[in-house]
């Protein structure tokens, strides 16, 4: 999972962690990296150097799943650590680049590259969203999906929360709210 530490990535490791995946994240430094373990991931590597750590962590066995908001220049090595058949899902762009797949490496491996956007799939597919729904509640009642990580910020620093986003300093998912 890269990035994370932030809204996208703490969700992705609870969820994970709920559905009994064994989740890696990839964060930017030590604090994130800590964080990312205190929300539940398994594993957490620094991005410099990601690769090669999550392979000494899965040995021989690739990944099926790498979940990316961030995008930029890790577009390859996420297909590099992909197992057979494994799938990248693309989630954003917080890095600012956004990244072009070489083709062959999908074929290489059968693998996928897919695009996750809720605003569409929400639009396009509300009976779909409507059973997931349905599947997190069941989850947040047993238990086993805890509450997301909050940063609270008052309304009258919005631009400080936005400024958090920006420059990568988030954790969690970035709440405005009247009293912080």
């Amino acid at each position: 999972m890269h990035g994370a530490a932030g809204g996208v990535g703490t969700a992705a490791i609870q969820l994970g962690r709920a559905l009994g995946l064994r989740t890696v994240a990839v964060v930017s430094d030590e604090a994130k990296k800590e964080f990312a373990l205190r929300c539940g991931a398994h594993h957490a590597v620094l991005t410099d150097g990601w690769l090669a750590a999550v392979r000494d962590l899965t040995g021989e066995r690739a990944v099926d799943i790498v979940l990316d908001p961030v995008g930029g220049d890790r577009m390859t090595d996420s297909l590099r650590s992909l197992a057979p058949e494994g799938r990248l899902v693309v989630a954003g762009f917080t890095g600012g680049e956004i990244p072009a797949v070489k083709v062959n490496r999908l074929l290489l491996g059968n693998t996928s590259v897919l695009g996750a956007a809720s605003r569409e799939f929400f639009e396009q597919q509300p009976a779909t969203v409507a059973g997931l729904w349905s599947q997190l509640v069941r989850l947040r009642r047993a238990g086993t999906l805890p509450d997301p990580p909050v940063q609270p910020y008052p309304f009258a620093d919005a631009r400080g929360a936005l400024r958090a986003i920006a420059d990568r300093q988030a954790q969690g998912k970035i709440v405005l709210s009247r009293q912080a």
